[in-house]
């Protein structure tokens, strides 16, 4: 299946042409909206590179449905997992997303100024539910990378450009909760490109760094074999020799990762620090999520300088391959890829999150650049003064 993105997706980039040609298009496998529909999700994915956050769902004949909203350079993304609550982060803020029904979201029936509108065109088409930015606090430009939420609600991120695992602060830019032992102060430096955050029982549990380096953008010249994963609770380092790796997740009692520079999926053994892959995937991966027997990543093609040197070249050349956009869905009790997605335009190549939306069938986004958000009023139940 295939859906060309264009002017008709609300707010498409400003490089787009006047005849509405697309400047996007996404195809998906055979049978990829039949596994959305046996698991009852759809998937939320961001590009910094664009400013999009992504949502996929079924349209009602089971054709796919693709919806953007513009955040600027937005990567790190978390989701409830009742699909209730969002967090996104982007250049300079973090955002706090709420689900309503779609319903409740006014629709532009004239994409023209002062066009009139219906509140029932949504649900028309088959939307069921819109996420709307609630929140948005202002952080400054920290480069934020992945987003989680303890099991107190508190939002807790990677604040890559310090180094450190930090929190929202009320009077100030953020508030630093953790950073590794081998880093000897808090400066915005980016020493060792702390990138991915991964949870056990609601707490921090595991980060990964793209090297153990303790001076500014040290971690540049360790990209092939300099990637380590600490132990948040010990601070002790578990895994070293991993080439730029991302997005760590604790699921069914494994820690997984993704090793982008030489593009696999693997487990972390905590034992003995091996790295043991599952998968390799046509891409530099960075997002991973998991759905029963399943773990949806995200790939990128390797174009930025950062990215190019890597094994991951080697290995699509041996193959015969060049590097995808797109996501991917991992059986993990084979290593096999059962499903995919790609993103094919010169304005969209690099992905970075991912996240699976449980009872969510054909989900919208509200931004900031057209006017439904201004429209939108909900009532909540009376309280008490």
């Amino acid at each position: 299946m295939a859906d060309p993105i264009g002017p008709e997706h609300s707010n498409p980039p400003k490089q787009s042409t006047a005849n509405a040609e697309p400047w996007v298009t996404v195809q998906t496998s055979r049978h990829f909206m039949d596994w959305l529909g046996e698991f009852d999700i759809s998937l939320g994915f961001t590009t910094y590179q664009t400013g999009k956050v992504f949502f996929l769902g079924r349209k009602p004949d089971n054709g796919i449905s693709v919806f953007e909203r513009t955040f600027n350079h937005c990567m790190g993304l978390w989701a409830s997992d009742d699909s209730q609550e969002l967090w996104l982060s982007s250049k300079f803020q973090l955002w706090r997303f709420q689900q309503v029904p779609a319903a409740a979201v006014p629709y532009r029936t004239d994409h023209e100024a002062g066009g009139s509108t219906t509140h029932q065109a949504w649900t028309e088409r088959g939307y069921d539910v819109a996420y709307v930015p609630r929140v948005g606090y202002t952080t400054g430009d920290l480069d934020i990378h992945d987003i989680a939420v303890d099991s107190d609600g508190r939002v807790v991120f990677v604040c890559t450009l310090f180094g450190c695992l930090a929190t929202l602060s009320q009077r100030a830019s953020f508030q630093p909760l953790w950073r590794p032992p081998f880093l000897s102060a808090l400066v915005p430096e980016d020493r060792c490109h702390l990138n991915g955050l991964a949870m056990r029982n609601g707490r921090p549990a595991f980060v990964t760094a793209v090297a153990d380096t303790d001076v500014v953008d040290g971690w540049r010249d360790r990209r092939h074999d300099g990637g380590c994963v600490v132990d948040v609770h010990s601070g002790e380092m578990i895994a070293r020799g991993l080439s730029m790796p991302h997005s760590p997740r604790w699921y069914r009692d494994s820690l997984w990762v993704l090793n982008s520079g030489t593009g696999e999926l693997g487990t972390i053994n905590l034992d003995t620090g091996q790295f043991d892959p599952v998968a390799f995937c046509p891409g530099y991966l960075r997002g991973l999520s998991f759905i029963g027997d399943y773990a949806i990543v995200t790939l990128s093609k390797p174009r930025h300088a950062s990215f190019n040197g890597l094994a991951l070249d080697d290995r699509l050349q041996a193959r015969n391959a060049e590097a995808q956009c797109g996501l991917q869905v991992i059986d993990v009790r084979s290593g096999t890829v059962a499903h995919w997605v790609r993103l094919d335009g010169a304005l969209v190549t690099e992905l970075y999150d991912v996240v699976v939306l449980p009872g969510v069938r054909q989900p919208i986004g509200l931004g900031l650049k057209t006017n439904e958000i201004e429209r939108l009023i909900l009532v909540d139940e009376p309280g008490n003064l």
